[in-house]
Parts: C-alpha cells; structure tokens; sequence
C-alpha cells in the first residue's frame, strides 16, 4: 500500500532547492567534462602540430616507404618513383634472372677525352733476363688510366676597330663598326656569359662564389657586375622565352606548380614579402620547361600565366584553389596529384610513435592503396595509352572506390583539424579530380614531373637565397627556362647559351627568333 508523506511547505521547499542543486551539479559536472574533452583534443592537436615541426626541422625528408605489398602485380610502389638512384655502369655478371655488378671494378672513363700517354720504361741496366742474360724486348704494356684537371684559364679578347681615314682630307675618317653583341660594350664575353649563367642556374653556385673564382685565376670582377650582366642577359631572352611560352600553351597536357621566392626591392612591398616562382611544363612531345616571377599567386596573377592556352588542354596542379578557377575560365580538363594527396597521409602517419605504428593505421592502410596505384603506374609506364587506359579500368577503378569507402567510412571519428583529419578533406574535396586520371591512358597520375622541375631552383635558392630586384626576379626565371628546357631535350645547357648569345643580337623577325629555339639548336653543336 502506498504511504502518504506529510511534509510541510517549508520542508517541499528545500527539497525543490536540493533537486535543483543536484540538477545544476550534474549540469556542471557535464560540461567539466565536455570542456576536459576539449582541452584534451586541442592538447593532442597541439602536440602533433609539434611533432611535424620538429619533425620539418629535424626528420628525414624523404617520402619513400617500404610497402611490402602483395597487390596485382606483386610490386612495391618504390618501384616507381622511389626507386633506388642509378649506379656507375659497372661490369655485369649475369645470375640466374638478374645481373649482379661486380665488385672492386670502376667505370672506365670516357673514351672520348683526349688521351695523354706516359711511358713508363725500365732503365736500361735492367733491361736483361735474370735467367739467362739475354737482352728483353717489349712485348706490350700494362695500361691504367687516371682523371686529370685542367684548371679554367682567362684570357681577354682585345677586339680592335680599325680606323681608316683619307690622306688629302680631315673628313674622310671611317672607323670599323663593333660587332653586334647580346650586352653593347660588355665585359663579358658570350662563352663567360654562358659559363656564369650555367654555374648558377645549372649547379646553383652564387655570384660571390662566381667572382671568387674568377679572381684566383686572374679574373679581379666584382660580383655586382657579374650580377649586372645576368640581368641583362636575362631579360636579352625574353622574345625566345615567349615563343617557348607559346609552344607550351599549345600541348594537350601542361603542369603547374609554385614556390616562394623573396625579392627585396620591389615597390610598394617589403623585403620580407613572400613571392612567387611559378613552373609550367610539358612532359610529351617537346619537353618545355618555362618559369615565371609574379609578386603573389592570386587567381588574377595566375590567370597571366594561361592566357592562350589551347581549349580543352588538360592541367595537373595541386589542390590551390586559384587553379580551379583558371580550368573552369579556359574550360580546362582538370586532374589532381594523388603524391600530394600521399603526402598529407604520410604526415600523419610519421605523427605516430613508432612504437604505436602498424599496418592496421588508419593512415598507413590510406598509403597502401595509394602505392598500389603508383605500382600500376610504375608497371604500364611502357606501355601504349590505350593498354593503360584498359590496365586502368579494370584495376585502378576497383583501388580508388575502396580508398573512397575507407575514407566513407572512417571520417566521422577523425578530428577535423588534426593531420589525418586534413588528408581526409583534402581528398573528399579533390575526389572529382582524383580519379579523373583513369579517363585517358595519356593523362598523369600525379604532379611529381613538375615539381622535380621546380627543385633545380629550390635547391639553388639555398644558396643565393633571395634576388634583388623585379628585373633580376625576371632574368632569373628566363635563364632557369633555357636551362632546365635544355636538360629536358638532352642539350648541354652552357653550349646551347653561347650559341643563343652568339645568334641573338643578329635576330630581327619572329623567324629568326623561333629559329633559336633550344630544339631548333643543329644537332651537331649540343
């Protein structure tokens, strides 16, 4: 039977103010924890921010992983593009189904350098059999070869205008006119010229470096006029660098990528300002390579750099998202880079102690798919676009919709900000651009042909580390064309320079410049 409770007013009070009390404790206690749960995940984001910059500082900058995977083809993704560096060809013995360098054998050297032979006699004292004493006769010689160096040597041109003038008059004075040169009245010759300009965009040795050089063996120019004359002949480039650009804006498929460069006089900005080296290329047909300076990267400052090109090319970048509106303007096919999707998983997977790694990581299961792709990849790479297309098809589609369900599925529980997070978005927002790739056995995969481009200058900015001015920022983004176009087609760089500085002041109509072109250079001089 239910028993009845008499309390008073006051008494119901004071229980009402305890439920209320304990309701507001609870209340409290809830969100103690919600903020505990907060402060804890903004401590875990915090530390893994830490651990990539330390890791950015310090760690390792190589993205090559050991994937041990048994995929379709039984291959490894370092097959590709982390494959291990090429080695002297060296003698081979062949076993079993490979071929095995020997060892304690050097590559010979070059047959065609010139040969200087020393003969090395016995005297004559002991040129007798210690058997029988009969005299010995040559029978042949035992040959080694060794490396020498011949030092740079100066010299300086005198060029002599010579005067003429008739013996009956002070009028008639004739004096010879001066060659045409790419640097009216320079210093430099059009061989010094090439040579300086090959040391530094080439091998990334800066002017100071240059000009130290050049004084100890007899060459005391300061690095100023050095700098000078790379300018000038630099931006002397420009009308090839347009008949390049225009070239490069014709193929069907162009890459795209960005660096910072820092300039510091540069008007209506500080030093301090981050600017932009940007890289456009070819990667079929004729190999172009073409560098631009912009003082930012907006939509406005990209959109320069595409105008005329070809409707309906194909464009591979990375997910910047000025590029979008450049392919939606020009009407672009546009693909996104699977490496710099990789990238963001490796991050997070480095973020991890190594002791916590395994492959059931969410992250390491993400880069195991991807290097399947690149295995497929790696393996057609021979192989005509239409066999791609079909290798394509039938086995990367079924790689790409599981990397989309994993992602599916996994994404509610991953912090949005954290690393894994990142990769995460990222690849839900460039998916349409992923898998566009597997439409055309031609089409790329990934963006790495550019940005192995763009390293020649990443690493040389190390080591002269900013430009001084616009006009330098220009001159050096003609020359890192020529060059790097150069290495591109086989071309030695410094013969193809002194061949352009020779041609280039006598150039007059688009013909004539067109003809300077680095694949137009006659087979015989590169």
């Amino acid at each position: 039977m239910p028993i009845n409770v008499t309390i008073t007013a006051e008494e119901l009070k004071a229980l009402l103010a305890e439920r209320d009390a304990a309701r507001a404790l609870r209340e409290e206690q809830e969100a103690l924890r919600g903020a505990l749960r907060l402060m804890t995940a903004e401590r875990d984001l915090a530390e893994e921010r830490l651990r990539a910059y330390r890791r950015e500082l310090f760690g390792a900058k190589s993205e090559a992983r050991d994937s041990n995977q048994l995929g379709l083809f039984n291959e490894a993704e370092v097959l590709g593009a982390n494959s291990a560096p090429a080695q002297e060809d060296t003698p081979e013995t062949t076993v079993g189904a490979h071929k095995r360098k020997k060892r304690g054998h050097r590559k010979p050297l070059d047959p065609n350098l010139p040969r200087e032979v020393v003969r090395h006699e016995l005297p004559e004292a002991e040129r007798f059999c210690t058997n029988d004493g009969h005299a010995l006769v040559e029978i042949g010689a035992e040959i080694s070869e060794q490396l020498d160096v011949i030092p740079e040597q100066l010299r300086v041109i005198q060029h002599q205008r010579v005067k003429y003038a008739c013996p009956c008059c002070d009028l008639g004075i004739k004096v010879t006119p001066a060659p045409p040169r790419i640097i009216a009245r320079g210093l430099f010759s059009e061989s010094a010229l090439a040579w300086i300009a090959t040391g530094k965009y080439q091998f990334g040795m800066p002017l100071y470096r240059q000009a130290g050089l050049l004084c100890r063996f007899g060459g005391d120019i300061s690095s100023n006029t050095i700098a000078a004359s790379m300018v000038r002949v630099g931006l002397a480039t420009q009308p090839v660098i347009n008949l390049m650009r225009d070239a490069l804006l014709d193929a069907e498929l162009i890459y795209c990528d960005e660096t910072t460069f820092q300039v510091l006089k540069e008007k209506g900005r500080k030093p301090q300002t981050k600017s932009y080296l940007w890289a456009q290329m070819t990667n079929s047909g004729i190999p172009i390579r073409c560098f631009s300076y912009t003082p930012g990267r907006g939509t406005k400052l990209a959109d320069k750099l595409f105008t005329g090109i070809r409707k309906g090319a194909v464009l591979m970048t990375d997910g910047y998202e000025p590029y979008n509106d450049i392919a939606q303007r020009y009407e672009l096919v546009h693909l996104g880079c699977w490496a710099h999707l990789r990238r963001y998983f490796i991050k997070a997977e480095e973020n991890v102690p190594k002791a916590a790694r395994s492959p059931d990581l969410l992250a390491t299961r993400f880069i195991t798919l991807i290097g399947k792709l690149f295995a497929a990849e790696a393996r057609s790479k021979k192989w005509a676009a239409e066999r791609r297309q079909r290798l394509r098809r039938r086995y990367s589609t079924r790689i790409l919709d599981a990397i989309y369900a994993l992602a599916l599925a996994e994404s509610p529980g991953v912090v949005p900000k954290s690393l894994l997070g990142k990769a995460l978005t990222y690849l839900r927002e460039q998916w349409p651009k992923l898998i566009r790739y597997v439409e055309n056995g031609t089409w790329a995969i990934s963006n790495n042909p550019c940005e192995n481009a763009i390293r020649p200058f990443v690493v040389g900015r190390r080591s002269w580390l900013f430009s001084d001015t616009v006009a330098g920022a220009n001159a050096s983004a003609n020359l890192y064309s020529l060059i790097e176009t150069c290495k591109a087609g086989g071309i030695d760089p410094y013969r193809y320079l002194h061949w352009l500085f020779q041609r280039l002041p006598l150039a007059r109509t688009v013909d004539d410049y067109d003809a300077l072109l680095p694949w137009k250079m006659p087979a015989d001089l590169r």
